[in-house]
């Protein structure tokens, strides 16, 4: 049996693997890649200048690799680069990048996207991220790899979202979140360590309580932010001379934090 419906359109141009599984009714353009493994539901639509990995799933309706939704947009070459291993489910759209940034829209790998999902143009999506249904990113957001963001989530553009930080139901995202923390409400506000995320990904104690000590700098001790750097960076130096220094994980994890938040020219949610 064939692993392309006959009723799919697929421009003579694309280049898709032997083992690429293509429904009824899709529509794949000329400059598009897939790699072996990946599966395309029906009447989903992949354009533009798109290569998508191994191993992905693509559900119905899916509009993917279309023109970026920015009036600036004079028909660039633009990208779309997806990873391994994600599944995008329906109504999902993704769009290429713009010329104003790199021209390019990057998914890495093993994400977890739900229905009706938007990923606009230059958003960076790391890897073992959950997009829940409805979540919107608008151009040029960055999301660090086992985030997670809640259902009807908007994301403002340019705006970061740190690794392991979870973003609560119906969130208005429109400052940099911090990784590691949980953050909720309206307006959006930074409530707790994400630590039942931290666990799950094997934190041991040690991590966690360091995780915690970065959060009471930024958020209980009443710093400002460059002296809550200041100190998180100090705890990686008074870690060289304890009796129990951290790990390299633990030393990881604060350099991880301390170049978000020198990144984060919109400010941090606090």
């Amino acid at each position: 049996m064939s692993l392309i419906h006959p009723t799919a359109v697929i421009h003579e141009g694309a280049e898709l693997a032997g083992d690429v599984q293509v429904g009824p009714y899709a529509v794949i353009g000329a400059y598009v890649r897939i790699d072996s493994g990946t599966t395309i539901a029906s009447h989903t639509v992949i354009e533009g200048h798109t290569t998508i990995g191994r191993d992905n799933r693509i559900f119905s309706f899916a509009s993917v690799g279309q023109a970026p939704q920015d009036k600036k947009y004079a028909g660039e070459p633009t990208r779309l680069e997806i990873g391994h291993g994600n599944t995008i489910r329906e109504f999902c759209t993704i769009n290429t990048g713009t010329a104003q940034d790199e021209g390019v829209t990057r998914i890495g790998d093993d994400n977890w996207i739900m229905a009706y999902v938007h990923i606009a143009h230059d958003v960076r999506l790391g890897h073992h991220t959950v997009l829940a249904n409805n979540a919107t990113l608008a151009g040029h957001v960055q999301v660090g790899d086992w985030a997670t963001i809640g259902g009807l989530t908007g994301v403002h553009q340019f705006v970061k979202i740190g690794a392991h930080a979870m973003i609560g139901f119906q969130g208005h995202v429109a400052q940099d979140v911090p990784p590691y923390m949980t953050a909720d409400g309206n307006p959006l506000a930074v409530r707790a360590v994400n630590l039942t995320g931290l666990k799950r990904r094997g934190f041991d104690e040690q991590r966690q309580t360091l995780v915690r000590r970065m959060h009471r700098l930024l958020y209980r001790e009443s710093l400002t932010l460059t002296v809550a750097i200041e100190r998180i960076a100090a705890l990686a130096e008074e870690a060289a001379t304890a009796d129990q220094p951290l790990s390299a994980e633990g030393l990881a994890d604060v350099g991880l934090m301390l170049d978000f938040l020198r990144r984060a020219d919109r400010g941090i949610v606090r």
